[in-house]
């Protein structure tokens, strides 16, 4: 597999995957291709950059789930996969999100918001474009902070979540179950991109 041209993210150069039965080999896959991926678009110009980060917004959420959504957790890909379906959420959801990450942010007195690095107020624009520079952050910067800044978001909008069911348990139950729901998948995201971080920084994400 190879990410050696400009157009490197053409649907036939993850045609490996379609169909893959051998765990293993899909584990080496998908460790093999965010690696490559990682590494091509470290020094890359800008538009190539640009084009990583839009990688699911060309091809979809279910390349970078087919790709790596089955490795572990606490592996290269497992984040990199995190990354981008952050990402989709936020993009899918900017105004829900905006909200909710308004809402945690005013009840979580910690330096979450400093790390994640949104603009205040951040709107839906501003959350949107959060999610592209913690993403660009992560090809093109250092890829522990970029882990770090999601982790930050996640626990932030989890937070967010928590009031709102709170809020609306009486009055909407159903509403607040899938905010407690969402909250904790969260919580649960950004938990784990933590321990990514962690990782990265003494070489052990792999």
């Amino acid at each position: 597999m190879s990410f050696h041209r400009p157009a490197m993210f053409a649907g036939h150069e993850f045609s490996a995957f379609e169909g893959a039965s051998d765990p293993a080999a899909v584990s080496a896959l998908a460790h093999e291709s965010a690696s490559l991926l990682l590494a091509h678009v470290k020094d890359a110009p800008a538009s190539v950059v640009d084009r990583a980060v839009e990688l699911t917004d060309e091809h979809g959420l279910d390349l970078a789930a087919e790709l790596w959504s089955q490795t572990g957790a606490h592996s290269l890909p497992g984040s990199l996969w995190r990354l981008y379906l952050v990402r989709a959420v936020i993009r899918e959801q900017d105004a829900h999100m905006s909200h909710l990450y308004a809402v945690g942010n005013a009840v979580l007195h910690t330096a979450d918001h400093v790390v994640a690095g949104a603009p205040t107020p951040a709107g839906p624009a501003e959350i949107r474009e959060l999610a592209d520079q913690i993403l660009r952050g992560a090809f093109a910067g250092d890829y522990g902070h970029a882990l770090e800044r999601a982790a930050a978001f996640c626990r932030v909008t989890a937070a967010g979540c928590i009031e709102q069911a709170h809020e609306n348990d009486t009055v909407n139950p159903e509403l607040a179950a899938a905010l407690t729901t969402q909250g904790a998948r969260l919580s649960t995201i950004g938990s784990e991109l933590d321990i990514c971080a962690r990782m990265w920084r003494s070489d052990n994400l792999v």
